[in-house]
């Protein structure tokens, strides 16, 4: 497992933060944006209403759901880029790709099941080749 990120040098602190409380894995820093561009398409943040009641109402629940679960979020970025999260498998081939939605929860029901089939597969290759 690793992550990419498209900037470093902004928030350092929180960066490092992230990886110690979050996520202990690789980072790498796709400084072009190539890996983001190929796959999410240079999606940027856009609004879904221009309704501010529906606005602040977003808002408020998407400060209330990081509260909740005790996380921190932060204005320091650039802000706009959107990513996502992207699972390989064992043949290196994307398997699953969640687009960020700002605001949304991860699917985290149908992460697990992406991650469970990949295990999966590579169960299954490995008794293939003690088969062999």
């Amino acid at each position: 497992m690793f992550g990419i990120v498209k900037e470093t040098g902004v928030d350092n602190v929180g960066l490092m933060e992230f990886q110690r409380d979050y996520f202990p894995f690789p980072l790498y820093k796709d400084e072009n944006l190539v890996f983001y561009n190929d796959f999410f398409g240079r999606r940027t943040l856009k609004l879904t209403t221009w309704n501010p009641i529906r606005l602040y109402r977003g808002y408020k629940e998407m400060s209330q759901r990081l509260k909740d679960k005790n996380l921190e979020g932060n204005m320091t970025g650039e802000g706009l880029v959107q990513g996502g999260i992207i699972v390989f498998g064992k043949d290196g081939k994307a398997k699953y790709a969640y687009e960020e939605e700002t605001g949304s929860e991860v699917p985290v029901d149908d992460l697990l099941a992406s991650l469970r089939a990949v295990q999966e597969e590579i169960t299954r290759g490995n008794d293939d080749m003690q088969d062999e």
